[in-house]
């Protein structure tokens, strides 16, 4: 269905047909999916406010709009604790699958860190928090802060590196001198310097993520341009009085991103690591956001009494990660032209 109606290209639906014939790409891709779809509907699976909730006769709906504590006859708190709500024989509250929103914490549990019971069965963190809900919550920004990293990465590189590659002469030269000179600055030791001098917020981290990363990209694409300007579809476009804008956006970029698509989810996976790094050593997410890499620095402090913040964490990571390298296996095979 999808090459019928989504894919015009006959060379792409050949590659689909490559990327689709393989069970363990297919399986890896729903899979993942799939934990992208919950983690970015993760407030109606787990949350400590009901979805739907009928008080006295009226229909609420708390977990889309805050209700005054008032409207539940609550004098005595500016914040309604839905589960202690005295609920009549005609009122009903539909509640998610886990009761428990990321930054709560248990307070019948004796001791934080709590090992996995009923309530909690991922066992809760260090400050009590429910661990499979930062886990599920942290995804989200993990798969976000790595998509948006390798895109932003791609535009840039693509651009800088097309323009050297298409151009040559002293743009190239000059071009590729500054690169060589970036390749040198110890990214990672300056990117945690910019994030302790920057509040580091998600977008934040993503653009000084960016400042850097796109130069391995740049290399790929300036050698794609090179190979390609003075292929004889390009010389036939040119012939025929066609721009330098129609030869590269027409005829050169779409064969010069083989090598990008390749390595697209290798990069991504990449990302979700840089980042749980980047938290591990306390230089990520503000605190209290949900992190896999936060919760990797808890159990590293807590080894000796709460095994579960080591193993779920490192689970949910090496699972992502391991699916991630069976789609890109998928696509480099997909963009191999020796199987279509």
């Amino acid at each position: 269905m999808i090459e019928k109606y989504l894919i015009t290209n006959e060379l792409s639906r050949k590659r689909w047909k490559v990327f689709k014939s393989g069970k363990m790409t297919v399986i890896a891709s729903l899979i993942l999916l799939f934990f992208v779809a919950i983690t970015f509907l993760s407030p109606i699976i787990a949350n400590s406010r009901p979805l739907v909730l009928k008080y006295n006769d009226h229909y609420y709906f708390p977990i889309v709009k805050d209700y005054d504590a008032t409207s539940f006859g609550i004098t005595d708190s500016l914040d309604v604790n839905y589960r202690k709500l005295a609920l009549t024989p005609n009122d009903f509250a539909l509640w998610p699958l886990v009761q428990w929103d990321p930054f709560e914490s248990n307070s019948i549990v004796d001791s934080y860190p709590s090992k996995p019971t009923s309530s909690n069965f991922m066992g809760t963190d260090d400050r009590g928090r429910d661990v499979f809900t930062r886990l599920l919550y942290g995804f989200k920004y993990s798969i976000t802060y790595a998509v948006a990293v390798w895109f932003i990465s791609l535009s840039i590189g693509t651009i800088l590196g097309g323009t050297m590659g298409f151009f040559g002469g002293k743009i190239d030269f000059i071009g590729q001198r500054l690169v060589e000179i970036l390749s040198t600055v110890p990214s990672f030791f300056l990117l945690i310097i910019l994030i302790s001098i920057f509040a580091p917020s998600l977008w934040m981290l993503i653009i000084i993520s960016c400042v850097f990363s796109w130069i391995n990209i740049s290399y790929y694409i300036r050698g794609e341009f090179l190979k390609n300007r003075n292929r004889e579809f390009v010389e036939a476009a040119r012939s025929l009085g066609a721009s330098n804008t129609s030869i590269i956006f027409k005829h050169i970029l779409p064969n010069s991103l083989t090598p990008i698509i390749t390595f697209a989810p290798f990069t991504i996976a990449g990302e979700i690591v840089g980042l749980a790094a980047l938290d591990y050593l306390g230089f990520g997410l503000q605190v209290p956001t949900p992190s896999w890499g936060e919760l990797l620095s808890q159990a590293q402090k807590n080894y000796t009494i709460a095994w579960w913040l080591a193993l779920y964490p490192s689970l949910a990571l090496f699972l992502v990660l391991t699916l991630l390298n069976l789609i890109g296996q998928g696509v480099r095979d997909a963009m191999d032209p020796n199987m279509i």
